[in-house]
C-alpha cells in the first residue's frame, strides 16, 4: 500500500520575532533556526545584491545543517539615493537617519529565498518598497525614538507600530515586504515547492 510522502518540514532562518509573526499567519507549521552569517556588504556590492545575497546564504546555511527541509531566508537593505542605510543601533543614531530621510524617498530592499533541501534548488526574489518619510521638525523624531526606540531597525521606523506616524506613503506589491518578510512573493514560492495551503 502507497503511502503519502510526508510534507518537508519548514524552517524559519532567522532571529526576527517580526518574520515569525508573519510566517505563522499562513497557519503551516514550522520551526525557527537562526543561521550565522557576516552581514557585511561587499565592497562595491549594490544594495539589491547584498539583500539576495544574504537572504540565499541565510537558507542555505540552515539548509546545511537540516536535511531535507525548506528553509525560508530573508534580508532587507534599505537604500537612499543608491546607499545603503543600516540599523542605526543607538539613538543619535537613528535621529541622523531619521533627519536625512525626512521628506525624502528611501528604497527598501527586502530579499526572499526558498531553499529546498530535497533537491538543493533555490527560488530567489527581491521585492522592492518605496517609503516616502513625512517632513517632521527635530522634536517630533526625537520624541518618536524614544518612544518606539527601534534601533535595530534599517531606516529607524517600524511600521507596524508608530513608526507608520512618521511615514508619508508606502508603495510595494508585496504589503508584508516592508515589515521583512514578503508573504505574497513567499506564498507562490511554497506553491511552486508543492505545499498546499487548502486542503478539501
Amino acid at each position: 500500500m502507497n503511502q503519502t510522502p510526508l510534507p518537508p518540514r519548514l524552517i524559519l532562518a532567522s532571529s526576527s520575532t517580526y518574520r515569525r509573526e508573519l510566517l505563522s499567519r499562513l497557519r503551516l507549521p514550522f520551526t525557527v533556526d537562526v543561521p550565522a552569517v557576516d552581514e557585511t556588504p561587499l565592497p562595491g556590492e549594490a544594495p539589491a545584491a547584498t539583500a539576495l545575497r544574504l537572504a540565499r546564504l541565510k537558507a542555505q546555511a540552515v539548509a546545511a545543517r537540516q536535511p531535507g527541509a525548506l528553509v525560508i531566508g530573508s534580508d532587507q537593505v534599505a537604500t537612499l539615493d543608491g546607499a545603503q542605510i543600516g540599523k542605526p543601533g543607538s539613538h543619535p543614531a537613528a535621529l541622523a537617519q531619521l533627519r536625512t530621510m525626512r521628506g525624502r524617498d528611501v528604497v527598501f530592499h527586502t530579499a526572499l529565498c526558498l531553499w529546498d533541501g530535497r533537491d538543493g534548488t533555490f527560488q530567489l526574489e527581491d521585492i522592492e518598497t518605496t517609503v516616502k518619510f513625512r517632513d517632521l521638525p527635530d522634536a517630533e523624531l526625537d520624541a518618536y525614538l524614544r518612544i518606539e526606540q527601534p534601533y535595530d531597525c534599517a531606516g529607524s521606523a517600524k511600521n507596524e507600530g508608530l513608526g507608520i506616524a512618521i511615514l508619508e506613503r508606502i508603495e510595494s506589491s508585496d504589503p508584508t515586504a516592508l515589515t521583512g518578510l514578503p508573504l505574497i512573493a513567499l506564498t507562490g514560492m511554497l506553491r511552486a515547492a508543492g505545499v498546499a495551503f487548502f486542503k478539501e
